[in-house]
Parts: structure tokens; C-alpha cells; sequence
């Protein structure tokens, strides 16, 4: 969407409009889209990424941020809620910015559900490699052991390792940390099917 376009919404006034409005809502060039409500399970793991990250990263310089804290990318024109983000910039840790977002993250970790995965993968991974700061990217699915782990190399250039139920953990080399799959998914139904919560996960 053009910013000449008469339903163009300026970033200002998203962002404004956030800090009032009860549901978080996305926001790419010029439009804003409301995310959609996550399962049992996303919550849950979304937050055993976040704990295990927040407990491993204290007194390191970086931070741990969970879902309600906005990225912003400037050569999309894009706001995203990513469900974990770690980022080491000072800009980003200055607690005198009164911002609801950052610019710089180091990690970026969504956790799908089948109604933003193709998005997750194509346009917003497009989008969030347009990231100077960026050195991996994490993709967890909801619904399975599944996870999938792009990192980018010296020269800039992206690599995949994919992780399932026969693996121990994944490696996260932008903060120096490897979390077990049994962690990443623990309190679910998912881990082998014999722990956890059962039924609507």
C-alpha cells in the first residue's frame, strides 16, 4: 500500500493506536492485521523458550523478550510480535527509550500454528533477514516435535538445520545455549506423547 493512499496507516499512528487497543495487532506497509489467539500449547511453549533463554542470558548483556514486544524492521516498513526475541544492542537495553519496540534482535523464534506458517516461513523470514543485526532464526512448531533452526554465516548467507523427536537438543549459537527438545516442549502433549497435558493442546 502506497503512503499516498488514503488507507495507508503511518507507523506513528499504529503505534499509537497499539498502546490503547486490547488486541495486539501486526502491522506491514501501510496495513495493520490482528493476531489471531494462540493454543494451550503455543502459550506453553512459548514460554519454556523464554524461560530457559531469560534464565541462560541474565548478567550477559542481552535480554529475553516475549510476545508483547514488538520488532521493528525499517526496510520492510513492518511491526511484528515475535513470540521470543533476544537482543544485545545498547539501544535496546537502554531503559530510557520509552519504547515498545526494538531494532536490533539477535534471535528471533515464532512458534506456528497452522494459520501463520506459510507467512512465518516466506514473507516475515523475507522480511526479518533485512535485519543487519540478525544471526538466527527459529521456527517451532506447535502441533509436532518439529523445529527448525536458520542461521546466518559470516558471509551472510542462511543454512537450515531441522530438529525432530529423535534428537536431544538444539543448538542456538546466537546466545551461546543448547535446549533440550524435552525442554522446548515440556508440559505438552507433544514430547513423546507420554508426558504432559492431554487433549486440546
Amino acid at each position: 500500500m502506497l503512503a499516498t493512499d488514503p488507507l495507508y496507516l503511518h507507523p506513528d499512528d499504529y503505534l499509537a493506536g497499539e498502546l490503547v487497543s486490547p488486541v495486539k495487532h501486526e502491522y506491514r506497509q501501510g496495513e495493520a492485521f490482528a493476531r489471531s489467539g494462540g493454543t494451550r500449547a503455543h502459550s506453553i511453549i512459548t514460554g519454556n523458550l523464554f524461560g530457559n533463554l531469560w534464565i541462560h542470558l541474565r548478567g550477559s548483556g542481552c535480554r529475553a523478550f516475549a510476545e508483547n514486544m514488538k520488532v521493528r524492521v525499517q526496510a520492510a516498513n513492518a511491526f511484528y510480535y515475535p513470540d521470543v526475541a533476544v537482543a544485545c544492542s545498547d539501544r535496546d537495553r537502554d531503559q530510557q527509550l520509552q519504547r515498545h519496540f526494538i531494532d536490533d534482535p539477535r534471535l528471533i523464534v515464532e512458534v506456528l500454528s497452522p494459520s501463520t506458517a506459510a507467512f512465518d516461513r516466506g514473507e516475515k523470514f523475507a522480511d526479518y533477514r533485512t535485519l543487519g543485526s540478525l544471526e538466527e532464526y527459529v521456527l517451532v512448531s506447535s502441533d509436532r516435535v518439529a523445529v527448525e533452526v536458520f542461521q546466518r554465516d559470516e558471509v551472510g548467507n542462511w543454512t537450515r538445520a531441522i530438529y525432530g523427536e529423535g534428537d536431544v537438543s538444539i543448538g542456538l549459537r546466537s546466545v551461546d545455549l543448547a535446549i533440550g527438545l524435552r525442554d522446548i516442549y515440556e508440559d505438552t502433549s507433544l514430547f513423546g506423547g507420554a508426558e504432559g497435558l492431554t487433549g486440546e493442546d
